[in-house]
Parts: structure tokens; sequence; C-alpha cells
């Protein structure tokens, strides 16, 4: 599978996580989708860059942080197989 493919399944996947509601979707669901969105389009987080705390944001930076081993195309694969999963 080349580079190109990947990224247009990656780019399907947020079109179809774009229709969905947050109501639908477990906190859980939308913080790992968060996640791998993020480590896939930012890569690894750089937390000393985040002065900005807050309990939502906290949240959200520990996702992306459980995932930082992650390269940004292992990232593109998770969120594509999680949003495909929720579309069943």
């Amino acid at each position: 599978m080349d580079f190109e493919d990947l990224d247009k399944r990656f780019e399907e996947a947020v079109e179809i996580a774009e229709q969905m509601t947050q109501a639908s979707l477990p906190q859980d669901v939308q913080l790992r989708l968060y996640a791998f969105y993020k480590q896939a389009t930012f890569g690894t987080i750089d937390t000393r860059s985040n002065a900005n705390f807050d309990l939502r944001n906290a949240f959200k930076t520990n996702a992306w942080m459980q995932i930082s081993h992650l390269t940004p195309d292992e990232a593109k694969e998770a969120y594509i197989e999680l949003i495909h999963a929720l579309k069943k």
C-alpha cells in the first residue's frame, strides 16, 4: 500500500468522522479519535509547549501521549480502522 492510498483513505475517514455527532460517540472513543488524528497529522506531542492547562485539555493531552509511540502512518491506520468500526 502506498503513501497516497493511505492519505486518501485517511481523508475519507476524516470526512466520515465529520458527519458523526459528539453525542453519538462515547467520550473515550472521542479521545481516541482525537489522539489518532493529532498523531497522524502533527506527530508526537510536545508537552513542553502546552502551558494551557484545564481538565478537558489534560484528557486530550493524555490520550495523545498514550499513543505517541505510533508513527503518523500507524496512527492514520488506527484512525481509519476505528472510524470504519464505528460506521458499522
